[in-house]
């Protein structure tokens, strides 16, 4: 009995296996895949296809799955075997050909497509609501076209999603807070479009690590909650107001924070300096007013670099910056801040390599109130060595044959006494 069960087992199993080798061999396209597929030929304007482009080649009189890569789908495509309905569409991603044309006439039944990428192209009209068929899609790409109209709220549906690009087009309206259904996202860009209005709570994609929502009109206070998982999160060049949030400083993970290019007023949190993995802080071309110095002066921080120019930032050169043990980029220039240049600046510039801490590489500190004489350490530099900005300032003695000085002669005693009657 056991050596028929075992007979039985193995005819089963070289029946399958030919089976396998059989659809590898003559695996038509689902008939379905083959119907979106020339829609979406046909939903281009034949004008835009060129010679030697993907879709060009494609030639509907064989079957796509099993013509890849030959004289016929050249590119564009990729199958896979899936029983029992033979070759699926996995992956459509056209060239960058320039190709025009909407989206609106394609059906997109292709489930089990996992990756659709048309960006660098010219495509028009709105984003389609029958991207909900994708259900087991991992990444959408449509950068760099010309999309427009909102996003439309089904695309929250596609919970396999991992990497959603729907950079530089023309998109409008409000982001759709229905994206928190994306609970594997992972990489958001939405970075240059018209996108308006409040940024919406995205505080439920518990494993996205990158977002990008620069140069668009967001605008009123940052209220959101990120989630904790955020690596670097990007939304300069947009209208956002207020204080800086106090939540940006409860991101675990975060390494990269630009928010330059905004409105915001108050302060610069003292945490934000103290952050435990915060490398690049860039908060420039704002209305910020003061820096929160933190209390253990910031010794255990890991920023690398800060850019809090061009605010109005007011009072006394922040002297615990000097004291940052990794930063080596400090950017405070064309603000209101005055007094003299502190000495941890100076040494910081001077300090020798390989010493467990971080020089300054770039210090610019132009376009403010400073007074005083230039620090003597300074005098030794050599141009090439270090980038130093000290120009337009109220320095005693500051000559434009100093590469340091270069870049702007000092202001009028005039202009320097009238901003600070205690400048000498």
């Amino acid at each position: 009995m056991g050596s028929l069960s075992l007979l039985s087992f193995s005819s089963g199993l070289v029946l399958i296996i030919l089976q396998l080798m059989f659809l590898h061999a003559h695996s038509k396209t689902y008939w379905k895949d083959v119907s979106v597929l020339k829609q979406l030929k046909d939903s281009v304007d034949p004008k835009s296809v060129t010679p030697g482009s993907c879709l060009s080649s494609w030639d509907f009189g064989v079957d796509p799955c099993d013509n890849l890569f030959g004289d016929k789908f050249t590119c564009g495509l990729r199958c896979d075997v899936v029983l029992p309905s033979g070759s699926r569409v996995t992956e459509l991603a056209l060239d960058q050909a320039g190709y025009w044309g909407s989206l609106a006439s394609v059906s997109w039944e292709l489930p089990y497509l996992q990756k659709l990428d048309l960006s660098g192209n010219h495509f028009t009209g709105g984003i389609p609501d029958s991207f909900s068929y994708l259900t087991r899609l991992q990444q959408l790409g449509l950068s760099g076209n010309s999309f427009s109209g909102s996003v439309p709220d089904s695309l929250g549906a596609l919970s396999s999603l991992e990497e959603m690009y729907l950079d530089n087009n023309n998109l409008e309206g409000t982001i759709p807070s229905s994206l928190n259904g994306l609970s594997n996202l992972k990489r958001l860009e939405i970075q240059g479009n018209k996108f308006a209005g409040p940024f919406p709570e995205l505080g439920q994609l518990g494993n996205l690590y990158f977002l990008d929502a620069s140069n668009n009109a967001i605008s009123g206070e940052l209220l959101a909650t990120f989630p904790a998982s955020l690596v670097e999160l990007s939304m300069r060049n947009n209208s956002i107001e207020g204080s800086l949030p106090a939540s940006l400083s409860n991101l675990p993970y975060l390494q990269v924070l630009d928010l330059s290019h905004n409105k915001f007023s108050g302060s610069v949190p003292a945490s934000l300096f103290t952050h435990p993995s915060l490398e690049q802080l860039t908060l420039s071309y704002n209305q910020l007013g003061w820096v929160e110095a933190p209390a253990n002066s910031g010794l255990n921080s890991e920023v690398i670099a800060i850019d809090l120019s061009n605010n109005e930032i007011r009072g006394f050169l922040p002297g615990f910056l000097g004291m940052m043990p990794k930063l080596s980029a400090l950017a405070l220039e064309n603000n209101k801040l005055t007094g003299m240049i502190p000495t941890q600046y100076a040494l910081k510039v001077l300090l020798p390599q390989g010493q467990g801490v971080s020089q300054f590489e770039r210090l610019l500190l132009g376009g403010n109130y400073l007074f005083g004489p230039i620090p003597g350490q300074f005098l030794g530099l050599k141009p090439g060595s270090v980038t130093i900005n000290l120009g337009d300032n109220c320095l005693y003695r500051c000559p434009l044959r100093l590469f340091f000085c270069d870049g702007g002669e000092q202001k009028s005693l005039m202009e320097c006494k009238a901003f600070a009657p205690f400048i000498p």
